[in-house]
């Protein structure tokens, strides 16, 4: 018998049906104060970055429009643009922080695609390394994330702040 802990997916397990609302939109509307605990890294002013809570691999972040979208066809040029100028800056930090040998950026574009929250586009970037499929997701189909959610968004968050500091 396979035994696997992973208590902080418990929450999400006994509640993932009988969620109301957006959590996207609750992180693009919260209070400045709320950001941390909602794992928000950075808000522009039409989209915003979050760190994954049921992350790949340490690190896992997306990047959101601020108005719930469901369909790419209707993202406006001006949030398209704020996405990828953010997406460039969320590679820029990962690469700061983690030394990554390569990423995966991209959008799961309905059920089908493996969307999660189809009501609510997001792009996923998650920072990957040579060698980093290890025996674990091959032999016991399980993955191991290495850092706390709560130690990577210090850390992640700490970028974001140097990097738009200097661009400033």
């Amino acid at each position: 018998m396979k035994v696997l802990w992973a208590p902080w997916r418990k929450a999400y397990v006994e509640k993932v049906d009988e969620q109301t609302g957006c959590f996207l939109c609750e992180a693009a509307e919260a209070p400045e104060e709320r950001l941390p605990e909602l794992l928000v890294v950075y808000r522009g002013e039409r989209a915003f970055v979050i760190l994954n809570k049921y992350p790949y691999n340490a690190g896992h972040l997306m990047v959101a429009p601020k108005a719930h979208l469901g369909s790419y066809e209707l993202l406006d040029d001006e949030t398209a643009l704020e996405m990828h100028r953010l997406l460039k800056l969320s590679i820029k930090a990962l690469k700061k922080v983690y030394a990554p040998h390569g990423f995966n950026a991209g959008y799961n574009l309905g059920r089908a695609a493996g969307a999660g929250l189809e009501g609510h586009l997001h792009q996923h970037l998650v920072p990957r390394w040579v060698g980093d499929t290890n025996f674990m997701p091959v032999l016991a189909e399980t993955k191991v994330v290495s850092e706390s959610l709560s130690e990577s968004y210090r850390r992640i968050k700490e970028a974001f702040t140097e990097l738009l500091r200097g661009s400033a």
